[in-house]
């Protein structure tokens, strides 16, 4: 995987941990996740589904919230000189949806989502690496 690729993988493997953040994600629940990953995170660069590839992962692993979170950041942190203005605010919203999606939306989801805003806050990418 490139690190635009990556960049969309650990933005759906942050919305996996805001999903699961306040108990096992239930049947609906992974549908909405799902479709809203797929519609905003769909990409010409690549042709994977990350919803499908996260949930598989994540489910086989059984990685909880913290860890799915922590492993998520560090990568975007790696990845960030790629992460346009306009891909950070995609990422946020995609974040939000999700967190949105199957209510009631519980404090550790919005712990969750307010750590990531103030962690993605401070990350810039270069235009050098994403305006071509």
């Amino acid at each position: 995987m490139g690190p635009i690729e990556n960049l969309h993988y650990e933005i759906g493997q942050l919305a996996y941990a805001i999903a699961f953040s306040d108990g096992k994600i239930q049947k609906e629940e992974r549908e909405k996740f799902q479709k809203i990953v797929s519609e905003h995170l769909k990409s010409k660069e690549y042709s994977f589904d990350v919803s499908d590839i996260v949930f598989q992962i994540m489910e086989r692993d059984r990685m909880d919230s913290e860890t799915a979170y922590e492993w998520a950041i560090k990568e975007i942190r790696t990845n960030s000189h790629y992460l346009s203005p306009e891909l950070k605010g995609n990422f946020i919203s995609v974040m939000q949806k999700v967190a949105d999606a199957y209510p009631p939306f519980s404090e550790k989801e919005k712990a969750l989502m307010d750590r990531f805003k103030k962690d993605i806050e401070g990350l810039h990418g270069d235009p050098i690496y994403y305006k071509k």
